[in-house]
């Protein structure tokens, strides 16, 4: 009867400690020493795979994209008209990338709120602790932007719901609170922070050399929080790479003189042909390959030499303190 008893006392103490698990709610910056920058390249399986074979670049971290409402693109191959997501293809074929994650939830904050996209939520947890690496969350990429119509408490309560039903999860990642790159004069940008112990980088997108300003304000910002900064997506906007010299005066420049001058922890190129993507034809995009025109591929190799760009080692992982 004894032996019983303390049978059915370890049982109901095993059931209790498995109820009770304490969620993980450290903060995981996964940035590089100060003065280091990473350089991520994107966003879709095809366009990465033709970089790294065109310039021989390996890059640390490479680009995709999900969304709550059906969390594809991660386990699964995606393509909505902007290229195949398939982040498990990408990690197979480049074990020791990191992976930069843009999290889309248009429409769907109350949603969110209601559990509805729950189980979906939970996929995407399940993928990001199978992958091993270190994961940069966008969550609600450009919260901003007017077209994306997030209301920021909706957005700070859906942008939080997430951050903790997967810590308590326990899952390992690091969260990016993302500005479209304007400053919205009719509400402050400040009026979408969901909090410091939610938010692990500031990150803004670089499509225009023109926006010095945002960029310097959202730093300060950054600065401001201790937190470090990042160009969330980079991509010359109407200038392309057809021009060489001065496609490279005109944005290029630019863009490795604003990771200088503002010590940028991570910058993520996306280094596609918009326009002939059906989601972003007719658009302005244009061609932004690096690999396309010889002279900005020539230029492009020699500054990502440079020892403020950490290159792919086998000790990248530990360098970001994974």
């Amino acid at each position: 009867m004894k032996i019983l008893i303390r049978l059915l006392c370890l049982f109901l103490s095993v059931i209790t400690c498995s109820s009770c698990i304490k969620p993980d709610t450290r903060s995981f910056s996964f940035a590089p020493p100060d003065g280091k920058t990473l350089l991520l390249i994107g966003q879709d399986k095809d366009t990465i795979d033709r970089y790294v074979k065109s310039t021989g670049h390996n890059p640390v971290g490479l680009m995709v994209y999900t969304s709550v409402q059906e969390a594809r693109g991660l386990w699964d191959a995606a393509d909505y008209g902007s290229g195949v997501m398939h982040a498990q293809a990408i990690i197979d074929d480049y074990p020791g990338a990191a992976i930069q994650i843009g999290l889309y939830m248009v429409d769907a904050l109350q949603e969110i709120l209601e559990g509805k996209f729950d189980s979906n939520l939970d996929k995407i947890a399940a993928w990001i602790k199978k992958s091993n690496r270190p994961i940069y969350m966008r969550i609600g990429y450009e919260f901003d932007l007017p077209q994306n119509k997030y209301d920021p408490v909706l957005y700070k309560k859906a942008y939080r719901y997430i951050v903790d039903r997967w810590r308590l999860q326990n899952v390992k990642a690091s969260y990016v609170w993302h500005s479209y790159g304007h400053l919205n004069l009719e509400k402050p940008m400040m009026d979408w922070y969901p909090g410091d112990d939610y938010v692990d980088w500031f990150g803004i997108s670089f499509f225009s050399a023109f926006n010095d300003g945002d960029v310097k304000w959202m730093v300060n910002r950054a600065r401001e929080h201790n937190k470090p900064m990042m160009l969330a997506e980079a991509s010359p906007f109407g200038t392309g790479i057809q021009k060489g010299e001065v496609s490279w005066n005109l944005w290029f420049k630019g863009f490795f003189e604003t990771i200088d001058r503002y010590n940028i922890a991570a910058v993520c190129y996306i280094n596609s042909n918009w326009d002939i993507m059906p989601m972003w034809n007719g658009q302005g995009w244009g061609d932004s390959r690096i690999e396309a025109n010889s002279v900005v591929k020539e230029k492009w190799l020699k500054e990502i030499k440079r020892e403020r760009f950490i290159r792919s080692n086998k000790d990248l992982f530990k360098i970001l303190n994974y």
